[in-house]
């Protein structure tokens, strides 16, 4: 049994010392995966990598909220949700006329603007893999692990629990059907 997992068991046992003892030991590895995602956020995204991670474990280790983590892998699964939560929330009020959702920005500079494909609009993506979420679980875990938690297929396998080569039917299917509901979801917005 990883320390991780030892320490996610003693927080369910209601251990209060045990989420001290937790954040020494995966916080490097939410720091990557959040950079790796802030990295696909578009250049005017407010958000910092560091501002995620400390949200996201805030909401996984809160105490007033029973957790149940049965490993590490399950408790980085629940991190990608939470991540997604809060990025999907963080849109939302951007879009909101109080956030400034009806205004235009204008950049002074254009040759500052990132270059490269954009990630496909977050609340349609979001709504796009509840429903995913609803038809096939897994394929939305992989989904979540794989795009909002950056990690690699082999290690998106690996955390689930299925061999490379189911997770990589998984990925071609689920890629495929997020963007079919996706481009239905633009046709009518």
């Amino acid at each position: 049994m990883s320390d991780v997992t030892r320490i996610l068991s003693a927080i369910e046992q209601g251990d209060q010392k045990a989420s001290e003892q937790l954040l020494p030991l995966v916080y490097e590895e939410l720091r990557r995966l959040a950079r790796h995602k802030m990295a696909q956020e578009s250049p005017d995204h407010t958000l910092q990598a560091t501002a995620l991670v400390h949200e996201a474990y805030i909401r996984l280790v809160d105490s007033d909220q029973q957790q149940g983590w049965d490993n590490r892998g399950h408790f980085f699964t629940a991190a990608a949700e939470a991540m997604r939560r809060i990025l999907v929330e963080n849109a939302r009020r951007k879009q909101s006329v109080k956030g400034g959702g009806g205004l235009n920005r204008v950049d002074l500079r254009d040759d500052d603007r990132k270059t490269g494909d954009a990630d496909p609009d977050l609340l349609a993506l979001d709504e796009a893999l509840s429903q995913l979420q609803q038809t096939d679980p897994s394929a939305a875990n992989l989904i979540k692990l794989r795009h909002f938690a950056g990690f690699t297929l082999p290690e998106a396998a690996e955390i689930m629990g299925v061999s490379l080569r189911t997770a990589e039917r998984n990925w071609t299917y689920a890629r495929t059907w997020l963007h079919r509901k996706i481009a239905q979801y633009d046709s009518v917005n």
